[in-house]
């Protein structure tokens, strides 16, 4: 049975009321984890049609959803509604972590403790106070959690990012976790709020997210890939087409001469001038720590 918990807001109360109509047959951990996983695949499928992974999560879609009867199969359509819902009305909020606390749903084993929103609105105020220079100066930034949980920090970085007028365009969120259910919490309420950018469920520490740029990740098999709905912008595709242009040329003009550098080329002709570094770092998520810019 889900436990009762006395919520403030009108939105938790809904939410709570309905989610309990899972917990009936179920555990209320059970229900969470399968609430959380279907509404995260139904996010995703939606516009990630090329993903290799795409038939493989209808398939778990499927297998989860058919396990509930049809009474119940309704409720988790209705959950995703309320928290759909109640972020439009609040954007400025961890709804689902707020949630998952306040339902103790928390793994203790794996030392989970969402950091309290106001917490986080604090640490991404102090964090983000220049991005507008960063914006001006190559018209967007990245923003990355290695450690995401429920995506507090990066949900309070996309408020602050609001406030000051900075749109879904300018601002690209990279977040990792190893917890399955924490990381695809943190998709679900990143992707209901606009942002830019793809969640990886994987050790941080032993398979950290590396790669050329932001925009040109190097996924390894330990690596569970979620795009966020925007990434698909026009804005940013061709923002990932110009980085693997400039990728491209810059290691044709790095290759030696014909003729290797002892031959009679190499030493007539100079070689071409290296293409200049792109202004964007190597990607190493964690490299800065948690809600680091780059």
């Amino acid at each position: 049975m889900a436990r009762t918990v006395r919520f403030l807001k009108e939105s938790q109360k809904e939410f709570q009321k309905v989610f309990s109509g899972l917990c009936r047959t179920w555990s209320s951990w059970q229900a969470w984890s399968d609430f959380v996983e279907l509404s995260a695949i139904s996010i995703s499928n939606a516009l990630d049609h090329d993903s290799p992974d795409r038939m493989k999560r209808e398939e778990r879609y499927l297998q989860v959803f058919n396990s509930y009867p049809p009474s119940e199969q309704s409720i988790f359509s209705k959950l995703l509604y309320i928290t759909a819902e109640a972020l439009e009305a609040n954007p400025d909020q961890d709804f689902l972590g707020e949630m998952f606390m306040g339902m103790e749903l928390s793994n203790h084993w794996k030392g989970q403790f969402f950091t309290p929103y106001n917490v986080c609105r604090m640490i991404g105020e102090m964090q983000l106070n220049d991005a507008e220079t960063l914006v001006e100066k190559r018209g967007w930034f990245g923003i990355q959690d290695p450690c995401c949980g429920a995506g507090a920090l990066l949900i309070a970085a996309r408020n602050v990012l609001s406030r000051a007028h900075i749109g879904h365009t300018c601002a690209l969120f990279v977040a990792q976790d190893i917890d399955y259910t924490a990381g695809l919490m943190c998709y679900i309420q990143l992707s209901l709020l606009g942002c830019a950018g793809y969640v990886v469920i994987a050790d941080s520490i032993l398979h950290p997210l590396t790669g050329p740029s932001s925009l040109l990740p190097i996924f390894q098999p330990e690596h569970d890939v979620w795009f966020m709905p925007m990434f698909y912008d026009q804005t940013w595709q061709h923002r990932i087409l110009w980085a693997q242009m400039e990728l491209l040329l810059g290691s044709l003009r790095k290759e030696p001469a014909e003729g290797g550098q002892d031959g009679p080329q190499a030493a007539q002709t100079p070689s071409p001038a290296p293409v200049p570094a792109a202004e964007e770092p190597p990607l190493v998520v964690g490299a800065g720590g948690q809600l680091s810019l780059f």
